[in-house]
């Protein structure tokens, strides 16, 4: 027989659980991986929305040339299912990829192709608008400035973004690049910061993830969105 106490505290345990699983609306980041010519890039973000509770799952795929997405490139689902204390919304994206099968295939990604990761934003570290770091697999050095604006109120909220990138290339030649779109302002984003950095596996650029993020009282809504920098 179990005691009365014991239940107690597995009903806090699930709370609590429950509670840091549905607080704010934090999607999770998910590299899909590369064409063999390391032309296309495909992502995925999945999560649980604040709104509903439902599940949901995003599919891209990136021109990384171009910085576009390719033609018929953007998949996106939310699913009528309210998922139990202990599981998690990556089954939203599995669901959702049989939707891109045939661009997978028209494309060849390969999921295990997935480039070189060269920089990684933790949890706890320093925020910065401007990082610099070098590769040392490649000898290159990189510094990439993140350039925001934010308009608007609390309940009316908006802000743009560009990248300023200098890329030092291990023979001494220097690259510079703008990307992103300046002055255009995305709806309902408080700020930007870059989450992490890869080289594709050819080693001719770079994608890097940007979060959007929403400040709101219940906690923070991260989205994720791409850059893609032509080195060469």
């Amino acid at each position: 027989m179990v005691h009365k106490k014991t239940l107690h505290v597995v009903f806090v345990l699930l709370l609590a659980v429950t509670g840091s699983a549905f607080a704010g609306d934090a999607a999770r980041f998910v590299n899909l991986g590369f064409s063999p010519d390391s032309r296309v890039f495909m992502f995925a973000q999945h999560g649980i929305s604040e709104d509903n509770g439902f599940p949901f799952a995003e599919i891209y795929a990136v021109d990384v040339p171009d910085n576009t997405f390719v033609r018929g490139g953007v998949f996106n689902r939310t699913f009528d299912t309210l998922l139990s204390p202990g599981q998690d919304s990556s089954g939203a994206l599995y669901n959702l990829l049989p939707d891109a099968s045939e661009l997978i295939r028209r494309y060849q990604v390969d999921h295990l192709v997935q480039g070189r990761l060269i920089y990684l934003f933790v949890n706890g570290d320093t925020v910065r608008d401007r990082i610099d770091f070098r590769d040392f697999e490649a000898g290159n050095s990189y510094e990439i400035e993140l350039k925001q604006e934010r308009r608007g109120s609390e309940t009316d909220v908006s802000a743009s973004f560009y990248l300023d990138v200098t890329t030092r290339l291990s023979n001494g030649t220097v690259l510079t690049h703008r990307v992103g779109r300046p002055g255009y302002f995305r709806h309902d984003i408080d700020r930007y910061r870059i989450k992490q950095i890869t080289v594709s596996p050819n080693e001719r650029s770079l994608v890097v993830v940007v979060e959007r993020i929403r400040d709101m009282a219940s906690g923070t809504r991260i989205r994720y969105m791409v850059e893609t920098v032509r080195l060469r």
